[in-house]
């Protein structure tokens, strides 16, 4: 692909991010009728301190709204085995939270009880960014696994998921 300067396309660009491996999440909030999740790999740590994270979410995305409603959400880090958890987050019509194991945390927001390991966030602050929404979390309350509970990660490469090679 040459380079250029100036607007690329968007699928170009979608192709030339598929060459940088993910770790692979469902982020997750609300209660009741209203909690939901969805499959992102638009996740980074910002800061220590204050603990910060961001994840992005498409404007049209149905998680959105019900993260700025409930000031919270929780990123759930996916295990290998995970990949059907995944894909059932993914997309326009995805699972519902009561379809997959999962308990409240401190703030009552869903977590995915065999996620590999979760932070859950309180929402700071968001902005625009393009057809994505940038949200930016506070970390209130984490848990990784103990070295007895440690499992391979789901990555995203390529437009698939995938197992680390060390496995």
């Amino acid at each position: 692909m040459p380079e250029q300067l100036g607007p690329v396309d968007g699928r170009a660009l979608r192709t030339v991010c598929g060459h940088f491996a993910t770790g692979v999440t469902v982020i997750t909030s609300g209660s009741g009728d209203n909690a939901t999740g969805a499959t992102v790999n638009s996740f980074t740590s910002v800061s220590l301190d204050p603990a910060l994270v961001l994840i992005c979410l498409h404007d049209n995305s149905r998680l959105l709204p019900v993260v700025q409603e409930s000031g919270g959400f929780v990123v759930n880090f996916l295990t290998q085995r995970q990949e059907p958890v995944a894909w059932a987050f993914a997309g326009r019509r995805t699972a519902r939270i009561e379809e997959v194991p999962h308990h409240r945390s401190v703030l009552d927001l869903p977590v995915l009880s065999e996620a590999l390991a979760h932070l859950e966030c309180r929402l700071v602050t968001e902005y625009d960014g393009g057809d994505h929404t940038i949200l930016l979390g506070e970390v209130v309350g984490l848990r990784a696994p103990s070295e007895a509970e440690q499992e391979d990660p789901l990555i995203f490469f390529q437009g698939s998921m995938r197992t680390p090679a060390w496995s």
